[in-house]
């Protein structure tokens, strides 16, 4: 089989190399992979080693959300079995609840970090419980995009948000974790505002239920956020940027009101008016993915509610380095690679 490996950090050491077919071993099944979506994490572990470790011993493969179909399955497996359709749980040891780690390290590590395999290849072996059944009305380029993405946005807004109906719902950019964060706010009647810089995107983003665009390039966001509600502001803000761009979050939301840390293009250090955020009483809450048990739910809610993951633009398995360039200039919803 071919896959993706490095030896050390930087996209110039990617290697398109060719090695066996895994054996699946107790407990695990092998998958043949039909397509992997990329996220801004995967940018970050291949050009600066984000939480990356290289294994001792063999391949260091990159990439963490797949979908496949089971090719074959090791002794002792009872969820799956050959010609199920499945779709990684990319962090494979968080299954419920608040979920392994300390207080030194945090919370799990994802598939693709070197402290578990990767998925940027033609056949990967997985524990059976890192794996779901992927929805049963989307194909695979669109099922590969549920893992992070989708995962982080429903964690983020329905099993740690609770989202209700008639809820005002701000979502920043228009990349994948956003663009479900907007398809799963419609889907639970909330209103929602996005935030881009792009006139055109925001467009398409309207196209997909937003109630209202707003161009951080000419308008002031945050303003326009509190025009559109009367001064009552957000009740819950996606906030993919980070770093000091979480002041700006805190005065757009609302009293009571709900933001949610994901993204760090503004950096790793946060800032924001202390003042603020005490009297309005904000829950800030941070994100990591979530476990397995609430990318099961999003499954359901995706084969029963319409939600259409959005893949921008899909690359063969040969073509990762210009899928990273995409990822780089910027995408509309999801980059994906093609497998096989």
């Amino acid at each position: 089989m071919k896959y993706w490996t490095m030896r050390t950090t930087g996209r110039a050491e990617l290697e398109l190399a060719d090695g066996p077919i895994p054996v699946p071993g107790v407990g695990e099944v092998l998958v043949k992979v039909g397509a992997v979506a990329l996220n801004y994490r995967d940018r970050l572990a291949i050009d600066h080693g984000l939480t990356m470790i290289f294994p001792g011993s063999g391949p260091f493969v990159p990439g963490s959300d797949m979908a496949g179909t089971v090719a074959a399955v090791g002794s002792g497996v009872n969820r799956f079995r050959p010609g199920d359709r499945v779709i990684s749980a990319s962090l494979p040891d968080w299954i419920d609840g608040p979920g392994p780690g300390d207080a030194r390290l945090g919370g799990p590590e994802a598939l693709g970090s070197g402290h578990h395999p990767g998925v940027l290849a033609e056949y990967v072996a997985l524990h059976q419980d890192s794996a779901v059944r992927a929805p049963g009305r989307l194909e695979q380029s669109q099922a590969s995009t549920l893992p992070m993405a989708g995962l982080t946005a429903w964690t983020a807004l329905v099993e740690r948000g609770q989202l209700r109906p008639g809820r005002t719902v701000v979502v920043h950019g228009t990349g994948g974790v956003a663009m479900f964060g907007l398809q799963i706010a419609v889907a639970h009647g909330a209103e929602t505002i996005v935030v881009s810089h792009d006139d055109a995107k925001l467009v398409r983003a309207k196209g997909l239920g937003a109630a209202h665009g707003v161009n951080r390039s000419s308008h002031d966001w945050v303003e326009a956020v509190l025009a559109v509600t009367g001064d009552r502001g957000a009740d819950h803000v996606l906030e993919t940027v980070g770093g000091a761009h979480l002041a700006r979050s805190i005065e757009a939301a609302a009293v009571g009101g709900r933001i949610s840390l994901i993204g760090i293009l503004d950096g790793f250090e946060l800032s924001g008016h202390i003042a603020h955020f005490a009297r309005k009483k904000l829950t800030l809450d941070g994100i990591q993915v979530g476990h397995r048990r609430a990318l099961e739910d999003l499954v359901r809610a995706v084969d029963t509610t319409g939600i259409a993951p959005v893949v921008d633009a899909e690359y063969a398995l040969e073509d990762l380095p210009s899928a990273l360039a995409h990822l780089d200039r910027g995408a509309f919803g999801k980059v994906v690679v093609r497998v096989g």
